[in-house]
């Protein structure tokens, strides 16, 4: 069944169309109040010739799924998750290299840790946020170290080790691996201090810090009630800031935009009490034309903008086409879709040659109205918070649907405004300011500011603090032989070459990257430990997930743990953080995070490959030409300035050798290297 013969076999319920391309790839994907009013409208008179995308689109599609939903409400979800699944290459794709972090608490675990992240899973734990500004949740999780002692360790709690690491002799940890330092019960009571925390409940969690202060005052144990008497100052005052907060405004994003030459910037202002707490950014560069629907019976069109690639949760829908199917329908002799070709093609105005109308046509303009449609789907629909009001530069055909979706999401009413005029407009005015200022700083290539580009990367790395040192290892080697390992630092906003560092790898042997990158790792943090010197902000690797599970078991065996640690790949520019492994960092390829990232991790390269090579002149230079008969080191020292390397010495004739060495001396030279070459 061809393309034209599916569409009359489409239902007239809402749901979701696919198009597909020959080889069975989902192309696009869109939805619909009508599926069959809204997909025959991509062929109607004139619609190639009025969007570029469009026609690209029906050149490309040979068959077209569908799945019915119950109403539009439902379809709107639907459709963000299919694209999120799918990652059609006709709904515009984008990477935001910018998502506010959640704190996790792994109540899944026997003793329960407290960590910060930024991808949400069904993994049995409880996530709280997001936290605006970034650096709010890392703030949190701090006081959480500080006032409950429950850690954020990569330490391995399914046993006990023989000594705790540096954060109980600190304070920051109730020492859960080692055996008698803390007990089930006491682990249990912090963690359910953290939960009450985490989760707004600062009244019960005062109660309980009071009553039990009370308990230990009266069974004379000072120190323990001392302990309580300090949570208790903690969450008094966080109370406090709570109510101020809550005493000057509503909870509010304010959306703002920036167009001009086929490029778009974005701003987004959260407002949280009444306060920007924070502005996030999007950026579309060479935008593309949205596929646009074209004008349907429903009178209104329908693109679909994809943000964030992020693998959406496993949820396919579980009845595909319903009760009627297009065999169902097809096999109805009485149905309105059973009709000839020819009266399709009238009524959809398809000319009889397909191919003709389906020739590339004029680029489209920017439609606003459309793009902020799909934006907000995008942004809203699968974020675990929602605010009361959000503000938007235009108005959308849809927004009473995603208003009714995002307010049984919240459990409360969300209201979509678009103001004329007013306080509200003026706040929508100054996002579009900021998001002008946003796309110069972005298209114009104004240079950022090194303050700026550490703060991007501390919140795209999730590190605890902004990053003011940056150690980055690699190894380098050829086919085993000379192993060496470079440092390199950079350093408040530059590379600090008085701090490089080289390394000989002595314990490995052939070809072991690992174990090589195991070996430096704890050569360089044991003495650093020893020295009682500081740690950088975050150590680099030059490599995979393998250099970077190989420097984590090195840190490790010294008992660091808390050791910010990534990784970036060569070849795919994937940066993997230790403890997120399964959620790789990737940015945009004009991220000025990753620039940075990888001018160190080149510079890094470029110092081992240097010291490499100087190595290997060493070795030839010492080398087997001692061990020739009547060759003395004077005599090794001229035929190495003479020819430059043993190798050369090797491929050199008897005439070429006669001209350094006498005749005897060459005759020995030539009859070693032949035996040299027969025994090989």
């Amino acid at each position: 069944m061809d393309l034209i013969q599916k569409i009359r076999t489409l239902p007239l319920q809402p749901g979701v169309y696919l198009y597909k391309n020959a080889e069975g790839e989902v192309i696009y994907v869109g939805k619909a109040k009508n599926l069959r009013a809204r997909v025959r409208s991509y062929f109607q008179e004139g619609v190639g010739e009025a969007n570029a995308k469009t026609g690209s689109l029906l050149r490309e599609a040979v068959d077209v799924d569908y799945i019915v939903v119950a109403n539009n409400k439902e379809a709107l979800a639907l459709e963000n998750n299919l694209i999120k699944q799918k990652k059609p290459r006709f709904n515009i794709l984008l990477r935001d290299d910018k998502t506010y972090p959640y704190i996790k608490l792994t109540l899944g675990e026997r003793y329960p840790r407290v960590y910060v992240t930024r991808r949400l899973r069904k993994d049995g734990s409880n996530y709280y946020g997001p936290y605006f500004p970034g650096n709010l949740a890392y703030r949190i999780v701090d006081l959480i170290h500080r006032s409950f002692l429950v850690p954020s360790c990569k330490v391995d709690l399914t046993r006990y080790h023989l000594r705790p690491c540096l954060q109980y002799y600190i304070k920051r940890c109730l020492g859960p691996c080692v055996q008698d330092l803390t007990t089930p019960q006491a682990y249990q009571e912090a963690v359910h201090d953290v939960q009450l925390l985490l989760e707004g409940r600062q009244t019960d969690l005062a109660k309980s810090l009071r009553q039990r202060m009370e308990e230990a005052a009266t069974n004379q144990e000072y120190e323990r009630a001392a302990r309580y008497r300090d949570m208790l100052s903690t969450v008094a005052q966080l109370q406090e800031k709570q109510r101020m907060a809550a005493a000057e405004g509503d909870d509010q994003d304010v959306f703002g935009y920036h167009y001009e030459n086929d490029m778009l910037a974005v701003n987004v202002f959260h407002l949280r009490g009444g306060k920007i707490l924070d502005r996030r950014e999007f950026f579309w560069e060479e935008l593309p034309e949205v596929a646009i629907a074209p004008t349907s019976a429903e009178g209104f069109r329908e693109p679909t903008i994809h943000l964030d690639p992020l693998p959406a949760e496993n949820s396919e829908p579980s009845a595909i086409h319903h009760d009627e199917s297009p065999a169902a329908l097809a096999a109805n002799e009485n149905s309105p879709v059973r009709r000839s070709e020819a009266s399709l093609r009238a009524e959809v105005q398809v000319p009889g040659d397909l191919e003709e109308k389906r020739a590339l046509a004029p680029v489209s303009s920017f439609h606003p109205g459309e793009f902020f449609s799909a934006l907000m789907k995008q942004v809203y629909i699968d974020q675990q918070y929602v605010p009361r009001d959000i503000l938007s530069p235009v108005d959308f055909e849809d927004r009473a649907e995603l208003e009714e979706l995002l307010s049984e999401k919240r459990g409360s009413r969300v209201e979509i405004l678009v103001p004329q005029r007013g306080e509200k407009r003026s706040l929508i005015d100054l996002a579009a300011q900021n998001a002008q200022q946003s796309f110069v700083q972005r298209f114009r290539v104004m240079k950022p500011q090194a303050k700026a580009v550490q703060e991007a990367l501390q919140d795209a790395l999730s590190l605890p603090d902004i990053p003011k040192r940056i150690e980055c290892f690699d190894i380098s080697h050829i086919q085993g032989a000379e192993t060496v390992a470079s440092m390199v630092v950079w350093e408040d906003g530059a590379m600090n070459k008085n701090a490089y560092r080289k390394f000989i790898v002595r314990t490995v042997t052939g070809v072991d990257d690992f174990a090589s990158m195991r070996e430096v790792i704890t050569r360089r943090y044991k003495r650093l430990r020893d020295e009682n010197k500081p740690f950088p902000s975050l150590v680099l690797v030059d490599g995979g997930l393998g250099q970077l599970h190989a420097a984590a078991q090195a840190l490790e065996e010294l008992g660091i743990t808390n050791q910010p640690l990534a990784a970036i790949a060569k070849k795919e520019e994937i940066i993997f953080v230790f403890g997120q492994e399964d959620d790789p960092v990737v940015l945009d390829r004009h991220s000025p995070v990753l620039h940075l990232v990888q001018m160190v991790r080149d510079e890094s390269h470029r110092f081992a490959v240097t010291f490499h090579r100087k190595r290997r002149q060493m070795r030839d230079r010492k080398s087997e030409l001692l061990e020739i008969p009547g060759v003395g080191e004077r005599t090794r020292q001229r035929l190495i300035q003479h020819f430059g390397s043993v190798r050369a010495v090797q491929q050199a004739d008897a005439a070429a050798l006669g001209a350094v060495l006498t005749k005897s001396q060459t005759e020995a030279v030539l009859r070693h290297f032949q035996k040299t070459t027969e025994a090989s």
